[in-house]
């Protein structure tokens, strides 16, 4: 059984529909990311990873797309 980390990020610099339009799509094509759901109105985004060093690729592809990352709470199961 493969484990899954889920992870949420603060996201700065969402101001519209198509901010979190492009920031789901990006974090959608990550191999190994699943689950992802973005919220502008707390500009945050939830994700779930199949290996916890994918969500460094989250952030890292977050941060080249212009809206930077902090992590704001990972679990592990």
């Amino acid at each position: 059984m493969t484990q899954n980390s889920q992870v949420t990020l603060n996201i700065d610099g969402m101001t519209c529909a198509s901010c979190v339009g492009r920031v789901e799509k990006s974090l959608s094509a990550l191999e190994g990311i699943s689950d992802v759901s973005v919220n502008l109105a707390s500009e945050s985004a939830r994700l779930s990873a199949n290996d916890p060093a994918r969500l460094q690729d989250a952030a890292q592809a977050l941060d080249t797309l212009g809206y930077p990352a902090r992590t704001a709470r990972v679990t592990l199961n």
